[in-house]
C-alpha cells in the first residue's frame, strides 16, 4: 500500500496530480486521462519523443537553469507496473531506467534520474559530481524531487532530507518538519506544509523563497528562480523571476496542478486542459491544444498491496 502522511485531501490530492504535468528547460509534458504522453517544445534530443508511450501514471522533466551551454533534457515516464521509461539526453546515463522495478515515483534532474521505491528507498543515474545521486542510504520517503544539481526527499513523518550542491543552503532543511510536499529548483528548495502554508531555501536573488505570507496552499512548484504555488480556490501564486512572464499567472482559475520549468509556468485546469505562461521561443508554451489531461487520481494513484 503507498505510505502517505496525515495531510488535509486538497493538499494530498494537488501533490500527486502534479504528476501528470511537468516542465523541462524548453519543453513541457502532460499526462492524459488513458495513460498516454503528450509533449511540447524542443526535443532535439528526443525528449518529447513519448507518443508512443503508454500505460503511464506519472511524468517528469529534467530541468535546468538558464545558461547559453545548457537546455539538454531528458523525460520519464512512470507505468502502472512500477516501471520506467525514458527519452531524452543520455551523455551520463541518466536515461538507463530500463531495469528499474517497484517504482512509485519519479524525479528528473539536470542530467540524472531519480526513482523513489515502494519501500520507501530510492535509485538513482546519471551525473552525481554534486551528491545529488547518493540518495541509497535514505528510508521511509514518501515523494522525491530533483532540481539542478541536489535531491530532496520528503519522509513519512513529515521531514525532508536532501543531498547534492547546497552552495546557497538549499540542502539545509533538517530542521523542516510537518511538510506535506516539496519542489526543487535550481538552487532553492520550496516545502508545503500540511497547514497550508510554506517554506523556502536556498538562492533568494530574485525573492523566489519569500513566501512565508502565502496561505491556504494545496501544491507548489519551482523553476529555475520562481516559485509556483497553488490555492485550495483554485487560483496561483507567484514569486521571482519574471523576465519572460512565467510568473503572470494572478488570472488563471480552476486550476488544480502546477509545474514550473526553467523560465515558464503551466497550470492544469480542471476540465483538462492547460495553461501555459512564460518564455515560448521552443514551443514549450504551446500547449493549448491538449485535452483530457490527467485531472482524476484514479489513475495516477499507485496502489500495491
Amino acid at each position: 500500500m503507498e505510505r502517505t502522511i496525515a495531510i488535509n485531501a486538497p493538499i494530498e490530492g494537488s501533490r500527486r496530480l502534479n504528476a501528470a504535468l511537468a516542465a523541462g528547460r524548453r519543453h513541457s509534458v502532460g499526462l492524459t486521462s488513458n495513460g498516454t504522453v503528450l509533449a511540447a517544445g524542443d526535443s532535439k534530443q528526443g525528449e518529447c519523443q513519448v507518443s508512443g508511450w503508454q500505460d503511464i501514471v506519472a511524468v517528469a522533466a529534467g530541468n535546468v537553469h538558464m545558461a547559453t551551454n545548457t537546455g539538454h533534457a531528458h523525460t520519464l515516464g512512470l507505468t502502472s507496473a512500477g516501471t520506467v521509461m525514458a527519452a531524452g539526453w543520455n551523455k551520463h546515463g541518466q536515461c538507463e531506467v530500463s531495469g528499474w522495478q517497484d517504482i512509485v515515483a519519479v524525479a528528473a534532474g539536470w542530467r540524472y534520474s531519480i526513482g523513489l521505491k515502494s519501500d520507501g528507498t530510492l535509485t538513482a543515474v546519471g551525473r552525481s559530481e554534486e551528491g545529488q545521486c547518493n540518495v541509497s542510504v535514505w528510508s521511509d520517503v514518501v515523494a522525491v524531487t530533483a532540481g539542478d544539481w541536489h535531491t530532496v526527499g520528503l519522509k513519512a513523518d513529515g521531514t525532508v532530507v536532501a543531498t547534492g550542491n547546497n552552495r546557497y543552503g538549499q540542502c539545509e532543511v533538517s530542521n523542516w518538519q510537518n511538510i506535506a510536499a516539496v519542489a526543487a529548483g535550481y538552487l532553492h528548495t520550496v516545502g508545503l506544509k500540511a497547514d497550508g502554508t510554506v517554506t523556502a531555501a536556498g538562492w533568494n536573488k530574485h525573492r523566489q523563497c519569500e513566501v512565508g505570507d502565502w496561505r491556504d496552499i494545496v501544491a507548489v512548484a519551482a523553476g529555475s528562480s520562481h516559485t509556483i504555488g497553488l490555492r485550495a480556490d483554485g487560483t496561483v501564486m507567484a514569486l521571482g523571476w519574471n523576465e519572460h512572464g512565467q510568473c503572470k499567472v494572478d488570472d488563471w482559475q480552476d486550476i488544480v496542478a502546477v509545474a514550473a520549468g526553467c523560465a515558464h509556468t503551466l497550470g492544469l485546469k480542471a476540465d483538462g486542459t492547460v495553461l501555459a505562461a512564460g518564455l515560448n521561443d521552443d514551443g514549450q508554451c504551446e500547449v493549448s491544444g491538449w485535452r483530457d489531461i490527467l485531472t482524476s487520481l484514479t489513475k495516477i494513484s499507485k496502489e500495491k498491496e
